[in-house]
This record gives structure tokens, sequence and C-alpha cells, in this order.
């Protein structure tokens, strides 16, 4: 199975759509080609987002009442069952324009900072329930960077900080705004800290944000992003984050 035939059953695949041997053929594919893991995992990731009720529209009481009022002054004397009926009619055409426009529209604001801050912790604690924490474990910095060479286009910077209280733990493939990325793997006595690295420009760049429960860290250094995510706390997370580009 190759890329463009992998892509046109992922959806599929996510639905729970596809039989048995073709789901066999996609599993194997997505466990060589990092670029299709990684759409695979916004799929699922879209999946749970319209699950979220930030997304589901419950309508007022004033509402309901108006449009209670309409059918009573078009139709006459309408049934009760036929007002419900056109109630929940309006009320669904109302939630899907709502979910279209959130889709279609282009995105404004924050949402791209969201979406990232949304991706860095998914891929964080994705790595610690799959118990796919590392593809490559290992404290030791000249195990864990040649690992990386010939699988991403970018070589990146890999250094164990034991001394300074966070040990080099190991390295994996992972996929993050929309590109493969170097995911490395620290230890701060029982929490995990996982450092997703890609090519950025050098503009000095460090901020902290906090996200579903996680302290997020991005820092700029050597042509490189470094976004490091875990439930550590700020202060030694933000300890760590200054390592980096040292």
């Amino acid at each position: 199975m190759n890329c463009a035939e992998s892509r046109l059953l992922l959806h599929a695949h996510a639905d729970g759509e596809l039989d048995v041997a073709s789901s066999l053929d996609l599993e194997r594919h997505l466990k060589t080609c990092a670029a299709c893991a990684g759409e695979k995992q916004s799929v699922q990731s879209l999946k749970a987002a319209l699950r979220q009720s930030s997304l589901r529209y419950d309508a007022p009481d004033s509402l309901r009442k108006e449009v209670r009022r309409m059918a009573r002054a078009s139709g006459g004397a309408t049934s009760p069952r036929l007002q419900s009926l056109l109630l929940w009619k309006f009320l669904a055409f109302g939630a899907t324009a709502f979910a279209a426009l959130a889709i279609l529209l282009p995105p404004g604001g924050n949402s791209g900072r969201d979406e990232l801050l949304n991706e860095a912790v998914a891929g964080h604690v994705r790595s610690l329930m799959a118990e796919h924490l590392a593809d490559v474990a290992s404290s030791d910095q000249h195990t864990v960077k040649p690992w990386f060479n010939g699988k991403l286009d970018f070589a990146p910077e890999v250094k164990d900080f034991a001394a300074q209280g966070f040990p080099l733990v190991g390295g994996r493939l992972d996929y993050l705004n929309g590109r493969a990325v170097a995911a490395l793997i620290y230890r701060r006595n029982k929490h995990f800290i996982n450092v997703f690295v890609w090519p950025a420009p050098n503009i000095g760049k460090s901020d902290l944000q906090k996200h579903r429960g996680y302290t997020v860290i991005n820092r700029d250094a050597g042509g490189l992003r470094y976004c490091v995510v875990s439930d550590l706390n700020e202060t030694e997370l933000a300890e760590f984050a200054k390592l980096f580009g040292r």
C-alpha cells in the first residue's frame, strides 16, 4: 500500500468501515510511514474535537418559544407533535450551519496557536497511554542522535541533561505542526517530558502556556523550535527549557 492509497482509507478506518484485510494492510503501512501515521492522528484528533461539548449548540428557552410562536402563527391549529418536529428540524439546521461555518471559515486570531497546543499535549498524552514513549530507548545522546539520520530532513540537537537532573530517556518520530518532527524524551523524578523539535526561524521566541493541566513551553534556538510538554511544575520545566540552545 502506498501513501495515496493509505490516505484514501484513513477516514473509513477511523469510522470502523474497512474490512479486516484492508485494515491490516493500512496498519502495516502506518507502522513504516511517519507522515501517514501523522495523518491518522489528525483524523482521530478531529473526531475527538467534534465530540466536544463546545461544538454543540443548546438553544435557549427564548428561541424555543419563538419557534413555537411562529409555527402557531403560520399553521393555525398545528398539533403539538408537529410543532416539536418543526422545532427540532430548525435546531438541527442551526447546529449544522454552525458546524459548517466552524469548519469552512478561515482560521483567525489564535486558532493556529491553539491547534499547536492541542497537538503538542495530545502527542505527549498519547506517548504515555500507548506505551510508545520511545522508538529508541537510551540515555546515550550518541545513540539517540544518529537514530534520526535518514528519518527526518534535519538533524535534531540531542543532549543528556542528567547532570542538571533531567536525564535523557530516548527519542521517537512524531507528527506535529503539519510535519514529521523529532520527539526527545527526558525525565524529572517520576515526570516524563516530551520535547518536540523541528526547523523554525530563530526569532528568539520563548513562551509558557498552560493547556488542559499541562505546561507547554515553546523556545527557539539555533534554527530549531523546541516545544516542551509535561505535567512537571512550571518552575522546573522552565529551568529545563532554558538548557536548549546553550
